[in-house]
């Protein structure tokens, strides 16, 4: 119990410092995904990126739209890359993703 309670206050201090202006609406499910069995193993801030991004690019972009047109879905996310920058900045992300980077 005190490890959970250990990852989940690791969490909401990695979650604050990544994404300081992000919405409550937005927060609480990346901070599920973040505490989710499958990003045990992950450093809480990892774990925090992880989802943050994997929730703007699904809540925030075009990306199920592009992928129901026949996209792939590389092609899906490079289109949607600058979509989730611009909500990253306006949440004062302390971090973007890179156009360069292979896995976004």
């Amino acid at each position: 119990m005190r490890d959970q309670t250990g990852r989940r206050r690791a969490v909401g201090k990695a979650l604050t410092a990544l994404l300081p202006m992000a919405p409550y609406a937005d927060t609480e499910p990346i901070r599920a995904e973040a505490l989710a069995q499958h990003m045990r193993t992950l450093p809480p801030s990892v774990a925090v990126w992880l989802a943050a991004v994997a929730h703007i690019r699904h809540v925030h972009t075009d990306y199920e739209t592009l992928l129901a047109e026949g996209y792939d879905r590389d092609a899906a996310r490079f289109f949607v890359i600058d979509r989730i920058n611009e909500v990253l900045t306006s949440w004062r992300a302390t971090r973007l993703l890179d156009p360069d980077d292979a896995e976004i």
